[in-house]
C-alpha cells in the first residue's frame, strides 16, 4: 500500500491512500474484498463527536458530496442512524440522475459510520467514515470500496464513466466541505 500526498496543495492537509487487493484468477466478490479501493484523510479543527453527527446526518449529505444531491430515509425517521437503518440516495452527475438504496451498517458514535449502497439486490459499494481524535481536533477518514460486478461496471461505463478517478475528486471535495462547515460551526 503506497500513500500518496494530495497534488492539490500542503494547505489542505490531505493524505490519500488508494488500497488494491492482489489479483487473482477472478475478481473477489463484494462481500469478499475487505479492502476499500480509494481512501483519504484530512485533519479538522473540530472534535470526532462533531464529524460524526454531521456524516451521519445523511440528509445532510448532499452538502458535503459533489454528486449525492439528496437522502430520505426509509420508513420511520431517524434521528440518530443505527445500524441496519434504510435510506435512498438522490444522485446527479451533468444530465445523468440515479437512485441508489442504502442501509447503515455501522454507527459507532465518534468513531465510524459505514453504509452499504445497492440498487435492487446489486451490491454496489460500501462507504466508511472513521473519526480518529488528535491533538488539535480529528482527523477524518473517508473510503470507498467497489462492489459491483464486472459485468455491471462494463455496463455503466459509457453512462457514469470510470467511478474510480470521479470518486478520488469527489472524496477529496466531500472531505473539504466537511472541514469547511466543521471547522466554521
Amino acid at each position: 500500500m503506497a500513500e500518496l500526498w494530495g497534488s492539490r496543495g500542503p494547505e489542505y492537509a490531505v493524505r490519500r491512500r488508494h488500497c488494491h487487493a492482489q489479483r487473482s484468477p477472478r475478481p473477489p466478490r463484494a462481500r469478499e474484498n475487505p479492502m476499500p479501493d480509494l481512501t483519504e484523510s484530512i485533519t479538522v479543527q473540530s472534535s470526532a463527536d462533531t464529524l460524526y453527527r454531521l456524516v451521519s446526518d445523511l440528509p445532510r449529505m448532499g452538502e458535503w458530496s459533489p454528486e449525492c444531491t439528496r437522502v430520505t430515509w426509509r420508513g420511520a425517521g431517524t434521528a440518530a442512524p443505527v445500524a441496519g437503518a434504510r435510506f435512498v440516495g438522490h444522485n446527479r452527475v451533468g444530465m445523468v440522475s440515479w437512485f441508489t438504496f442504502g442501509k447503515v451498517v455501522t454507527a459507532d458514535p465518534a468513531r465510524r459510520f459505514t453504509f452499504d449502497i445497492t440498487f435492487g439486490p446489486i451490491p454496489i459499494s460500501r462507504w466508511d467514515y472513521v473519526f480518529a481524535g488528535t491533538a488539535d481536533g480529528c482527523t477524518v477518514t473517508e473510503s470507498w470500496t467497489d462492489h459491483r460486478p464486472a459485468v455491471l461496471k462494463t455496463l455503466f461505463r459509457p453512462v457514469f464513466g470510470d467511478r474510480t478517478p470521479r470518486n478520488v475528486d469527489g472524496i477529496h471535495t466531500t472531505l473539504l466541505r466537511l472541514k469547511s462547515a466543521a471547522e466554521a460551526g
